[in-house]
């Protein structure tokens, strides 16, 4: 069986690897790996940034947005064989912290969590592999090739119930968004607004291809240049940052409309080296009563949410933000990132 593998820590590692065949336990499933979607992670994995292999192994098999099809399932699972799904990523520590024991293993306290194909846990960039039948969610066969699409939504998804939280602080009516970075999950971030009837505004450095008619395809408005004059011109009541820039968060902060709500989904790697007038940002954020705030993974009620909102929008418009497909024998080809990448595709099978 192939795989996409690194040994986690060791930059350029990444290789397709000849594993063992699978050896299930009988109450999971066994899957047929379909698709897989490539992300910064996994190139900051191959980079060797970060990532832990599973208790026993030097290697990590890669991939956390996944679209299989399930060819056994166990007596009275709720997954018959034929079905197509995707896996959840985040698994609660042994034992659980109080908010993985509520569910919630994205909002883990002490990070003893697991992750397919990130942390302590294979991902899914195999030929075969086998889940619990809870921990993947059934999608329509519709998405088939959309649906690794799915878990950065789920993140996407988990930005704007957030967001939907702290607006419940008090009166709230927001009007327009920024969604800085146009990469897949600003997209998903700005297919979410714009179903929310929004005036939708994405900023990026690109200038041109995919990108811009991406946000034509949202009735979005679509900003590249400087981030502060883009600021001071739509005056923006929330703001999702997925660059990571901390000279772009920095600008949002000083920026964001009276009342506003910044989401930070994106980091630098490594963090970048600036020199802020920290005081002089507490002071605007403090008294025009905004609010930043981070998020990391999502809970299985966002990879729902995701799954619900994808399988409702325009299939055209998902197809056009996979900018590339590869077969499995290309898989490290697609941890090299081209500035017309949004989302890299490997076929796996299926």
């Amino acid at each position: 069986m192939r795989a996409l593998t690194i040994i986690p820590g060791h930059a350029n590692s990444a290789a397709i690897t000849e594993l063992e065949d699978l050896d299930p336990k009988p109450d999971h499933l066994i899957i047929q790996g379909v698709s897989l979607g490539i992300c910064a992670t996994d190139r900051d994995l191959a980079s060797g940034l970060f990532g832990m292999a599973a208790n026993g192994h030097d290697h990590l098999v890669l991939g956390h947005e996944s679209v299989g099809r399930v060819i056994h399932a166990p007596v009275g699972s709720s997954c018959a064989p034929g079905t197509l799904v995707t896996g959840y990523v985040r698994f609660p520590d042994p034992i659980p912290c109080s908010a993985c024991a509520a569910g919630e293993s994205d909002m883990c306290v002490n990070g003893a969590y697991t992750e397919r194909g990130i942390k302590g846990r294979d991902g899914f960039g195999s030929e075969m592999w086998t889940s619990h039948p809870d921990d993947v969610l059934a999608i329509p066969s519709s998405m088939v090739s959309t649906g690794v699409l799915v878990e950065p939504a789920s993140v996407a998804a988990k930005g704007w119930a957030h967001i939907d939280a702290i607006g419940k602080r008090a009166w709230f009516a927001p009007r327009v968004v920024l969604i800085s970075g146009a990469g897949t999950v600003g997209l998903m971030c700005g297919l979410l607004a714009a179903g929310r009837g929004l005036e939708v505004h994405l900023f990026d450095r690109l200038k041109s291809g995919p990108r811009p008619l991406l946000a034509r395809g949202l009735d979005a408005h679509y900003h590249t240049g400087d981030i502060s004059t883009v600021m001071q011109k739509i005056s923006p009541d929330i703001v999702i940052d997925t660059t990571g820039a901390g000279d772009v968060v920095t600008e949002e902060i000083k920026g964001l409309n009276r009342n506003g709500i910044l989401c930070i989904i994106g980091f630098s790697w490594p963090p970048l080296d600036l020199s802020v007038d920290a005081n002089h940002l507490y002071r605007e954020m403090v008294m025009r009563n905004n609010v930043t705030f981070g998020i990391v993974n999502a809970s299985r009620e966002h990879f729902k949410a995701a799954a619900e909102a994808l399988a409702n929008a325009e299939q055209g418009w998902l197809e056009e933000l996979i900018t590339r497909r590869l077969p499995l024998s290309r898989a490290v080809e697609g941890l090299l990132i081209r500035d017309d990448d949004i989302k890299t595709i490997i076929e796996i099978g299926g």
